[in-house]
């Protein structure tokens, strides 16, 4: 298949199956067809979007992370979890929503083909770091679509009227169950990255310890959402300030590396 057909294909699926999602919920059966055949027929995008990131993703044995490639992945990771999720949870109006996103994806680097080589030799801890910070963005990302979504649902109920694509949700209350606890396993894979990325930085980027945005942005979001992990706990946040905390928490960690890549790459064009 040519390198132009692949994402084409991609995105014709994605979007074939959102279309198929959004109408299922206007008719009230998405859950029960998210079970079956059109809930596992999202395996088939997704095994051609991953053979579309390995190909754009990994050049000459070195690692392709540039905006629109690391966008990508982070967009299908969240397609994978919401995937294997929906065995468990009520999930078809976030695939819904989030399916559309992962084909506009898809065909992002093709558009806008803007690379960034990480050129570090070979090395098991680098890996790790960089799939455990590829997670720990796929976990959040899915953390700020679950705020984004509680924040709607209880504006609308206010209001007295829930729009259809709305009504398949989970109640509000186990809304915010899964949202802390996908901010709970993203907060321990962000940790996980943030320690190895400070402590081990010359075993795993080749050169001592830098403070640079790229680490502010991401220490301050590692602090928000430990903050907001802390005050759950301990004094029973939820509700607006869950979801402030959390929109919040992403948007410092998207300006940890999409920030910064994008001024590099887009605006000082290095």
């Amino acid at each position: 298949m040519s390198n132009q057909a692949l994402p084409l294909l991609t995105f014709a699926l994605y979007a074939v199956l959102a279309f198929l999602f959004w109408r299922a919920q206007a008719e009230g059966t998405a859950e029960q067809k998210n079970r079956g055949a059109l809930g596992f027929a999202v395996i088939v995008p997704l095994l051609l979007h991953g053979a579309l990131l390995y190909q754009t993703l990994f050049v000459w044995g070195a690692l392709n992370l540039g905006v629109t490639y690391a966008l990508s992945l982070i967009l299908w990771l969240t397609v994978l979890v919401y995937w294997v999720a929906r065995l468990f949870y009520p999930l078809s109006g976030l695939l819904a929503l989030v399916l559309p996103l992962a084909a506009i994806s898809a065909v992002l680097p093709g558009l806008f083909p803007v690379g960034h080589i990480l050129s570090q030799p070979p090395s098991g801890l680098f890996d790790t770091h960089v799939l455990m910070a590829m997670l720990a963005y796929s976990l959040l990302t899915i953390a700020a679509l679950h705020a984004g979504l509680i924040s709607m649902v209880e504006k609308r109920l206010h209001h007295a009227r829930l729009p259809k694509i709305l009504k398949s949700l989970p109640p509000l209350m186990t809304m915010e169950s899964l949202l802390f606890r996908v901010i709970g396993v993203g907060f321990v894979i962000l940790t996980i990255t943030v320690v190895s990325g400070i402590l081990f930085s010359e075993q795993v980027f080749g050169q001592p310890f830098q403070f640079t945005h790229k680490v502010l942005f991401g220490l301050i979001s590692w602090f928000v959402f430990g903050g907001l992990l802390v005050g759950h706990h301990f004094y029973g946040w939820r509700g607006h300030t869950a979801v402030r905390l959390t929109l919040s928490g992403f948007a410092f960690l998207l300006l940890a590396y999409l920030g910064t890549q994008f001024v590099l790459q887009v605006i000082l064009q290095r």
